[in-house]
């Protein structure tokens, strides 16, 4: 006689403070059961090209992070590129306004990387989504930083937010841009036994 045997999923943790990703996650009917939002230093290597940082930040975010048996941990960074040039979250008004100006009229990259560690394995799926700035004028410019949208942004912007005016289409997944792309979030966490659908 054969039976299936019922698998308990894994309790999951959100390795993450942001509220977009929560809200992200909720977007597929999905809610970790925690948030454990890990701390890092997020300094690119000398020489390190976007995707590696990107990669590698994901990684050390789950690696940092306790986690008990039963549980698996979620982490994602997402980073702005344009060319070899990485452009985190800038630390202040002037920098966001070089960040945009770099961007402005041209195509950039977003990366962003998932880490997914459970079970004593980890894996790391990386999307990238190329995006295009139509060019921002100086005034423009100064009314967008004058919102405060720039703050704790990669590269000074959320496609979500007041930046969304400047951008007349990307190549990719949106939801990657805003923080995690979900249909590849979703497949990984369904191979472990989690699935969305209502809560």
């Amino acid at each position: 006689m054969t039976g299936t045997v019922s698998v308990t999923p894994p309790r999951l943790i959100l390795g993450s403070a942001s509220p977009r990703r929560l809200d992200l996650l909720a977007q597929i009917g999905i809610k970790p059961a925690d948030l454990r939002p890990a701390d890092i230093d997020e300094t690119p290597a000398s020489g390190e090209l976007p995707r590696d940082y990107v990669r590698r930040m994901a990684l050390e975010k789950a690696n940092a992070l306790t986690v008990a048996e039963g549980e698996a941990v979620l982490t994602a960074d997402t980073t702005v590129s344009v060319g070899r040039r990485i452009l985190g979250k800038p630390e202040d008004r002037d920098e966001a306004a070089r960040f945009m100006r770099l961007m402005s009229g041209r195509r950039h990259k977003v990366l962003t990387a998932i880490a997914l560690r459970h079970a004593d394995h980890s894996r790391v799926r990386l999307v990238e989504t190329l995006v295009r700035m139509n060019p921002v004028d100086e005034p423009a410019l100064q009314r967008y930083l004058d919102i405060g949208d720039w703050q704790g942004k990669a590269g000074g912007y959320a496609i979500q937010g007041a930046a969304a005016q400047f951008i007349p289409w990307i190549q990719g997944s949106f939801s990657a841009v805003v923080g995690l792309p979900l249909a590849e979030t979703a497949a990984m966490l369904a191979a472990i036994g989690i699935h969305g659908g209502r809560q």
